[in-house]
């Protein structure tokens, strides 16, 4: 099944295999409506994912997916990338890398550069609260718009590199799911995966690799291998077709 959507200002086309359409997303999208109704409340559905993997684009498919059959609770999907910390405090604030004084901006991605208190607020009011605003991050501004759009519906399926991070101050965001997704890739092709991505931002190619070799990819690793176990584990292939793991 084709899908074509923007995700932060970039037009993406995905295709999902009929195999995992029937054999996970549907299924998925079953199981997460059968607990919703039993715990008759919003239910927090947490999806990480290391950059690249095509976590955000996955999750807008889902909420489409869930809109096109009467039978499945509505999933709204959001994600963590518009609690990036604002472009004017990454120029002007420095972090330790590898020994090294460096500007926070040239990390643009880490975990370091995520404003986590205000994120965990925020997911705590997604949990307790009727309508909640919530931000979302254009990558041609380069900053968070802050609520951009209203968390109002039954199932909330919120996506993003670190929700699952197994260090300290992440890992309190999963005690509010409800249910939890990983998604695993190979290195390389989420290297071509950020590189493109970030050619299509704007950037040169040069400039793109130059960063995500610095940045992109130390997140990458931290993701494959500090992510705390999930409800359901997926891999995605290079094709952008998924197994579970």
């Amino acid at each position: 099944m084709n899908y074509n959507v923007n995700i932060n200002g970039i037009d993406v086309h995905a295709s999902y295999s009929e195999e995992s359409l029937r054999k996970i997303f549907i299924p998925l999208l079953s199981e997460l409506t059968i607990l919703q109704k039993e715990k008759d409340r919003r239910i927090l559905v947490l999806l990480a994912a290391p950059p690249g993997a095509g976590k955000s684009t996955l999750c807008s498919f889902l909420q489409s997916l869930s809109e096109k059959y009467e039978e499945y609770t509505d999933i709204q999907a959001i994600g963590m990338d518009g609690f990036h910390r604002y472009q004017d405090y990454l120029l002007t604030h420095n972090t330790i890398r590898d020994g090294k004084e460096i500007r926070m901006v040239d990390i643009k991605g880490a975990p370091i550069t995520f404003d986590l208190d205000l994120l965990t607020a925020r997911i705590k009011d997604v949990v307790s609260k009727e309508k909640v605003g919530w931000p979302t991050y254009d990558r041609h501004l380069h900053n968070p718009t802050d609520n951009a759009i209203t968390v109002e519906k039954n199932i909330v399926l919120l996506e993003g590199n670190y929700l699952l991070l197994d260090e300290d101050g992440w890992r309190e965001i999963k005690t509010y799911a409800d249910y939890t997704i990983s998604i695993a890739a190979d290195e390389n092709m989420l290297r071509d995966r950020l590189v493109d991505r970030k050619v299509k931002s704007g950037n040169t190619l040069e400039a793109a690799e130059k960063f995500v070799d610095f940045s992109d990819m130390a997140n990458v690793r931290l993701c494959l291998l500090k992510t705390m176990k999930a409800d359901l584990e997926l891999i995605v292939d290079e094709n952008g077709d998924y197994q579970c793991s």
